[in-house]
This record gives structure tokens, C-alpha cells and sequence, in this order.
């Protein structure tokens, strides 16, 4: 593979980590890291890629809706190593609380990851998460797409499943 080859598949694996997260399909957010990968976003949380997947779902439990998506980005390929700067922007909606109100959190931030390529795959060694802003308030809905889901009923699975 060239270089551009290789920054595209570590672009797709960018892509899926947002998909993973968004359509709640774990084993694909769980498929980012390699098995001894480790996650750090700051004043958030700290440990293992796999215990941060498992971390973020119960924290995403608790929200109605979640949409991640990813910017900017650099990625340096080094042979089987690589690191990337890409910006991200995930919006939440908190369920309904006691009286009806929602709100929605908006947080911008980088990835900022170290990579290598094992068996032909590349996978995030490292990610340390950069929040550089965040905002919430008060949700004012408007129009949601009664067939997004975040489960496999949505249509990208039917699409996807080549």
C-alpha cells in the first residue's frame, strides 16, 4: 500500500469508531483498539480502548441521541506506525428529565492518536482526547428522522452489508 492507502484505511477506522459509537454496534467500536490500547480523555476518563467502549456506552445510555463527527485530520504514516490529529464534534441529547426538559451537549475536540498496523490492520495504540470546548443547554427539538435508529433497524446496516 501507498501512503495515501494507508491514511485512507486509518481514515475508515476514524469513520467507524464514530459509526460504532452512533449506531451502538460495540464489536465495531471495540475495533478501533488493538487489545492492549489505551484511551485517555482527560478529566473523563482513563484506562484501556475496551473499557472506555464500555465506559461510554453506559454514559450514552442515557441519552436519547448521539452524533459523532470528524473534521479535520492528519494523519503521518511511518511504515506500520502512524499518528493522527482529527477533530471531532459530538452532539448529545440527554433523555427527558422529571419535567419534560432536555438539553444538548455540544463538545468539540481532537483525537489525538498513535497507531500501528498489525496483520495488516491498523489500530489505535493510543488515544489521548482533547476537549477543547463544550457547550449545553436547553433542547428546543425540532425534526428527528423517525427511521434513525441506534440499533441495526437503521437503514445504513441494510446498505452497508455488502
Amino acid at each position: 500500500m501507498n501512503s495515501l492507502q494507508e491514511k485512507q484505511a486509518i481514515y475508515e477506522v476514524l469513520c467507524n469508531y464514530c459509526r460504532g459509537l452512533d449506531r451502538m454496534d460495540k464489536a465495531l467500536a471495540y475495533s478501533v483498539w488493538h487489545d492492549a490500547g489505551t484511551a485517555l480523555y482527560h478529566d473523563i476518563f482513563e484506562g484501556s480502548g475496551r473499557e472506555f467502549v464500555d465506559w461510554v456506552w453506559d454514559a450514552h445510555a442515557l441519552m436519547e441521541r448521539h452524533s459523532h463527527q470528524i473534521t479535520n485530520h492528519i494523519i503521518q504514516v511511518n511504515g506500520e506506525l502512524a499518528c493522527s490529529e482529527t477533530y471531532v464534534t459530538v452532539v448529545l441529547w440527554s433523555l427527558p428529565d422529571e419535567d419534560g426538559g432536555q438539553r444538548e451537549i455540544i463538545g468539540r475536540g481532537r483525537y489525538l492518536d498513535q497507531w500501528s498496523k498489525r496483520d495488516g490492520k491498523w489500530a489505535i495504540d493510543h488515544r489521548e482526547h482533547v476537549l477543547d470546548m463544550q457547550t449545553i443547554h436547553d433542547l428546543h427539538r425540532g425534526y428527528v428522522n423517525a427511521v434513525s435508529a441506534r440499533d441495526t433497524t437503521d437503514p445504513s446496516f441494510k446498505l452497508l452489508s455488502l
